[in-house]
């Protein structure tokens, strides 16, 4: 593979992130067709349900395909699903050679495009842009070889690292741009997590909002809400909660059945599903693996100190999310995490990923190591 076969790959790496918000729970993918070094036909995977990348590349290349070289982000698909297998399509319109940047995670493919392509006579390579292409579907990767999501706790915090006032008090402690981001790391995500405190005490919607995103397509991001999980170890949770009252999927991860308040009851909105822990709370991990095999990729935890330290303390979280403001709240305020360490040789080691500022405010990425 030469200079400009990663360069048709880059662009197709840049068609796949198009469908960053919209094709949960699928993979996010991109197409180029190449004919005699001009590029014919560009594609990528819309919408979950819809043609996949090959297709609408495909599409847009007509007959121009025959003979051509297709430069995809993901391995064909060699099953039929709610589309018919991708690889089968690349046959049909004479691809001559396949570049592919990584092998699909996912065992019902897992080589078997690649396979079928090479059998059909089509020259195949992979690996161009591997670290690239990964980092387009991180939480389906990890779906795919570990049964678990990737898992994202999202935190505001002042400089002093405090994320509420001593009375619950917390909004707002981030400015516009700032809650903006949030809104576009909820979009991304399949499901958003939060505490029985947390809801009791700031009664939040955990919505996606369009007015809020900033994106061209905003509507429609938003027709796709997140699973809104609710995690309730003691059956604290009232009907009185806002997101009870909206549309779209609530789940409440109960320890037990017991003290579920009757008025809640069950109906295609809210369900009620139980992770018993040994501890008598809600076992994260059960919860996690549960998700994941929902269709889940991608996570986020927005919940205060102690559900949040739990995720952190039981090595479930992939990243961290910190949104610092510039403003100090005070010794008294309600720290970042519950993390009731006592040692320093008990610290939590992270590594840094990306540091920006939004508006007034500093966000702030660490990759943490979970506990497969």
């Amino acid at each position: 593979m030469n200079t400009q076969d990663r360069i048709y790959m880059a662009e197709a790496i840049q068609l796949a992130n198009k469908g960053l918000y919209t094709t949960e729970p699928n993979p996010r993918v991109g197409c180029v067709i190449v004919k005699d070094g001009k590029i014919v036909g560009r594609g990528w995977h819309e919408k979950a349900g819809e043609a996949h990348a090959e297709v609408n590349a495909l599409n847009d290349a007509g007959g121009d395909a025959e003979g051509a070289t297709a430069y995809v982000t993901l391995e064909p698909c060699s099953h039929f699903g709610k589309t018919p297998p991708c690889a089968k399509a690349l046959i049909d319109a004479k691809i001559k050679r396949v570049v592919a940047a990584m092998q699909d995670p996912n065992p019902l493919v897992a080589g078997s495009g690649f396979d079928m392509l090479r059998e059909a006579g089509i020259d195949v390579e992979s690996g161009l842009l591997k670290s690239e292409a990964e980092a387009l579907n991180p939480g389906f990767v990890k779906r795919m070889q570990t049964g678990l999501p990737l898992v994202r706790v999202k935190l505001g915090m002042s400089v002093d690292g405090r994320t509420a006032m001593a009375s619950g008090e917390s909004q707002w402690i981030t400015a516009g741009p700032a809650r903006q981001d949030v809104q576009r790391l909820r979009a991304r995500s399949s499901a958003i997590i939060t505490g029985s405190g947390t809801l009791n005490s700031d009664n939040p919607s955990l919505t996606v909002r369009a007015g809020e995103l900033g994106l061209d397509n905003a509507e429609e991001v938003a027709k796709r809400q997140p699973l809104r999980v609710v995690v309730d170890s003691e059956g604290d949770i009232t009907s009185e909660a806002k997101l009870l009252q909206l549309s779209g999927k609530t789940v409440i991860a109960m320890a037990s059945n017991k003290g579920i308040d009757d008025e809640l009851g069950n109906s295609d909105q809210i369900s009620f599903k139980s992770f018993s822990g040994e501890s008598g709370r809600v076992d994260l991990k059960l919860l996690l693996s549960w998700l994941a095999a929902q269709g889940c990729n991608e996570v986020l935890v927005e919940a205060g100190a102690t559900l949040a330290g739990a995720f952190v303390a039981q090595q479930l979280v992939d990243e961290l999310w910190i949104y610092m403001a510039p403003k100090l709240m005070g010794s008294k305020a309600r720290p970042l995490l519950g993390l009731p360490l006592d040692r320093m040789s008990q610290h939590i080691p992270m590594t840094h990923i990306d540091s920006r500022v939004i508006g007034d405010d500093i966000r702030l990425i660490y990759r943490l190591e979970p506990e497969l």
